[in-house]
């Protein structure tokens, strides 16, 4: 059976703009929508794990009418509206979130010096954050910036790439600054973990190469068919025909379909 779905929301579930309702070039489209009923008519626990704050999901999961999910990049999951935070026992203190203390140290300044015109903080997105610091970026390689971080000595921090943010032009890209130990995967193996489920009970749909992340903790990970390319012949990877809601609906149904 197929227990759960871990849905990526921006660039993935949703399309323009960030809605539900629209695919990736605005037009409007219920597949999205249909996606999310054909799980709950199958009794599959959709969590969705995003990069957008807590705050913001606590009302996006009401509307979708799920009670978990995983905010900024893994560094939080929130299970039946019980924060537990996966960020190695960073978390706030004296009254300064994560987010302030990853400001404090310096280590957003040495990148946005390193970087000048390719990183810059993304506004208004980046404001009232817990955890992560938000990157609007381009032609950044976040391995190459991770490699930064360590040599500057900021070893307990890296950056990832989430995707293309929505509502830019070009190819701006999100990219956040957050513990190292946190992750996409590792919320997905936590809540797996939590509910009893085994990696051939759940799948995780993306597009980023963070979400892909969670390849290596699912029984089968897809890409919409608006992610980048990654290399042919990763174990447990498909790709979807369709790109944003309509993939999503594809990876469900597919699954749902081989699995009777």
């Amino acid at each position: 059976m197929l227990r759960a779905a871990y849905l990526d929301l921006d660039g993935t579930l949703l399309g323009r703009g960030g809605s539900l309702l629209h695919d990736g070039e605005g037009q409007f489209t219920m597949l999205g929508a249909r996606a999310l009923e054909a799980c709950a008519r199958a009794g599959v626990e959709v969590v969705p794990y995003s990069g957008r704050r807590q705050s913001t999901l606590l009302h996006d999961t009401r509307m979708l009418g799920v009670s978990s999910y995983i905010f900024e990049a893994g560094c939080g999951l929130v299970l039946d509206g019980e924060v537990e935070w996966l960020t190695d026992g960073l978390e706030p203190r004296d009254g300064r979130t994560i987010h302030d203390q990853i400001e404090a140290s310096g280590a957003v300044a040495m990148l946005l010096s390193r970087y000048a015109g390719r990183l810059e903080v993304y506004s208004p997105w980046s404001s009232a954050r817990e955890v992560s610091v938000l990157f609007l970026g381009e032609d950044v390689d976040a391995g190459a910036a991770d490699e930064l971080l360590i040599e500057e000595g900021f070893e307990w921090l890296r950056l990832v790439d989430n995707g293309a943010m929505q509502g830019t032009a070009g190819s701006g890209r999100a990219y956040h600054l957050i513990p190292r130990g946190a992750s996409k995967a590792r919320g997905v193996a936590r809540h797996m973990q939590a509910r009893g489920l085994a990696p051939e009970e759940v799948i995780a749909v993306g597009d980023s190469r963070e979400d892909l992340g969670a390849a290596a903790v699912v029984g089968t990970f897809w890409l919409v068919a608006n992610a980048p390319a990654v290399p042919a012949g990763l174990p447990r990877v498909r790709r979807a025909e369709a790109a944003h809601g309509a993939g999503v609906y594809e990876a469900v149904i597919t699954e749902l379909a081989e699995r009777r």
